[in-house]
């Protein structure tokens, strides 16, 4: 699978993990309702990259997940922040 690159280095999940840029909460789209005392728990991003063993995902799906699922990961030359999930972190596919 293709990697994402982040400041000149490219970032490959390997196995079932992968790559997702975290979306501000701004950019919620209006349709989308998630219960009040939940809403603080979970955030949207978009699939950069993907592991070899992730079936049902794919790079540009836009996901719901856990706020405190997997790494965030931030390279030192850079200030672009990615998180790398495992594929059991995804809670569902948005269509928008």
């Amino acid at each position: 699978m293709e990697g994402h690159p982040i400041a000149g280095v490219t970032l490959e999940p390997l196995d079932d993990y992968l790559i997702v840029e975290p979306l501000d909460e701004s950019e919620l789209p209006s349709g989308l309702i998630v219960p009040a005392n939940e809403a603080t728990h979970v955030r949207t991003g978009i699939v950069a990259a993907v592991g070899a063993d992730v079936t049902v995902l794919e790079p540009g799906d836009k996901v719901l997940f856990a706020r405190d699922a997997g790494y965030e990961v931030r390279l030192a030359r850079s200030s672009h922040r990615v998180r790398v999930l495992k594929r059991e972190d995804v809670i569902a596919r948005i269509h928008d």
